[in-house]
């Protein structure tokens, strides 16, 4: 995975430079992720040393979550091979990257089996446009993320993560109020 380039994010790759040139963006330009690097900066729980096995599936997970989500074209992706991808969540069927940008990173990873009238947020009622904006809205700084632990390396690399933001802004029904709002799991890349 490459280090930041010059002028670049520097927990992600693939944003900015030469390479990235003819990539089209969702929103027509790379994405600034300075309020978001800042929450996590304050926040993190660890600080992996440059070049660690921790750092670079920190960094290949923020880059891979960038591209899934800014990335319209699954061949501008290169954090994973697109054509072989497949994305589960909590032993749900698996998407392919096409399926997973139709319905947005935020449906696919909080698809659920729960009954609907036990749900906060129902993915299936919402679409990659609502859900972006209704995220958006409620996490401003945006949802920061974090390795924890890295289990096993590559080939197959098992890691623990937590992901968090400040709900400083109104979820659907629920008024804002203002503290970190936190999730942990378990991920596999191969």
């Amino acid at each position: 995975m490459a280090s930041a380039e010059a002028g670049g994010d520097k927990y992600r790759s693939f944003l900015h430079g030469e390479g990235e040139k003819n990539t089209v963006w969702r929103l027509g330009a790379p994405p600034n992720y300075d309020m978001v690097n800042k929450l996590f900066e304050e926040e993190r729980t660890k600080e992996w040393p440059e070049g660690s096995l921790e750092e670079k599936v920190q960094r290949l997970l923020k880059t891979w979550e960038m591209e899934l989500v800014h990335k319209l074209r699954p061949e501008d992706q290169k954090s994973v091979h697109y054509q072989g991808y497949s994305a589960s969540t909590n032993g749900m069927k698996p998407l392919t990257r096409k399926e997973l940008s139709a319905i947005g990173g935020y449906n696919a990873f909080l698809a659920t089996t729960l009954p609907p009238e036990h749900r906060i947020y129902d993915p299936e009622k919402e679409t990659l446009e609502s859900s972006m904006s209704t995220f958006l809205t409620a996490f401003p700084r945006g949802f920061a993320i974090e390795v924890l632990e890295v289990y096993s390396g590559p080939p197959k690399v098992a890691f623990k993560f937590r992901h968090w933001g400040h709900m400083e802004g109104p979820f659907k029904e629920h008024p804002p109020h203002g503290q970190r709002v936190e999730f942990f799991g378990v991920c596999i890349f191969h």
